[in-house]
């Protein structure tokens, strides 16, 4: 087997924090840490399952920006949506693949409608946001099925050419970005433009993120209740094969992965999984690039307008995608050419 040639690791740090975030860090600090800390005391037991189900629900209030448009899809067992961020034009032939975070227990359409319309307009294109199901309904190994068959609906239902399709994904999402895309190609399917993964986790020994300096950095120190969650979901799967964590996927598995934009912010704890991921990247050949935005918190894009490194760190998505799309339409537009003539 022909080994994969590495390519440059890209590490495009951006720095200094703004007023703005570093005074939402201390709030989250203030507020939010003492609580996760009280969540993260006990296992997470069937009540505590039921309160984190409940968010999604919560969130159904949350009005997105004007001037976005959603439609909703049915397939066997879950639900999705279209979201058509503000001046995003109907037509469907590309699409945003979105697949949402929350721990593989919790949010869904409702809590991430929002900054998923932030991310179409960006982009110029709708997403297909995927409710897919979750632990308890599924075991955490199954997750990835409803993000798989969306991805075929996509190619096969939707006629939509692989590179018109870019996969991307917030925390627990940015996991199943990565799942999603390996077990495509596993399955034979061809591989989407790109990849655009936010602050994900992709090593479910949570060990070395506990054992890191980000541990005692990152403002919400949500170690505690990390090491629940794994708990709960993983059960009796090992963390070390790579169906379960991405982050152990073979170099030649890997090599066949799209370009790849990495973000994450400098303190988070789930920084390490980034900065390890995007190095196992580089060394099988994938161009990637890992985006570290100095002292930003787990998922900061969530903020919108209301801070200048997310308003910027979705203006830069945005660019990524549209080119991402260019370049892969320009890699087939000679083979097109060559069948035809």
């Amino acid at each position: 087997m022909t080994r994969p040639e590495p390519t440059t690791l890209v590490i495009d740090r951006r720095g200094t924090a703004s007023v703005r975030s570093r005074v939402v860090a201390a709030g989250v600090r203030r507020f939010l840490r003492p609580r996760l800390a009280r969540y993260g005391s006990a296992p997470l037991d069937d009540r505590g399952l039921r309160r984190a189900a409940a968010l999604d629900r919560m969130a159904a209030r949350s009005r997105p920006p004007r001037g976005t448009r959603t439609a909703p899809v049915r397939f066997d067992g879950f639900g999705a949506e279209w979201v058509h961020g503000p001046g995003v034009p109907p037509a469907r032939d590309r699409a945003i693949l979105y697949l949402h975070g929350g721990g593989w227990i919790c949010c869904g359409l409702n809590t991430h409608r929002r900054m998923i319309a932030w991310f179409s307009a960006a982009c110029g294109v709708p997403a297909l946001s995927v409710d897919y199901r979750m632990v308890p309904v599924v075991t955490f190994d199954r997750e990835v099925d409803d993000c798989l068959a969306a991805y075929r609906w996509l190619l096969e239902e939707k006629q939509i050419p692989p590179e018109n399709i870019v996969i991307m994904g917030d925390s627990a999402g940015g996991h199943l970005t990565f799942a999603t895309a390996l077990r495509a190609l596993k399955e034979g399917l061809p591989r989407p433009a790109a990849l655009v993964p936010m602050s994900p986790m992709l090593d479910m020994d949570p060990a070395g993120k506990l054992a890191h300096a980000n541990m005692e950095l990152d403002p919400a120190a949500p170690g505690t209740v990390l090491e629940r969650i794994v708990e709960r979901v993983l059960v009796d799967l090992d963390p070390s094969d790579p169906e379960i964590s991405p982050i152990h996927a073979a170099p030649a598995d890997l090599a066949g992965l799209p370009p790849v934009l990495l973000t994450a912010g400098s303190t988070e704890l789930l920084y390490c999984d980034s900065e390890e991921m995007a190095r196992r990247l580089a060394a099988a050949g994938v161009p990637v690039t890992l985006q570290v935005w100095d002292r930003q918190l787990h998922v900061f894009q969530m903020f919108g307008p209301l801070l200048p490194e997310s308003r910027a760190a979705i203006a830069e998505m945005g660019a990524f995608v549209r080119e991402a799309f260019d370049s892969a339409a320009a890699r087939v537009r000679p083979a097109t050419r060559d069948r035809s003539a």
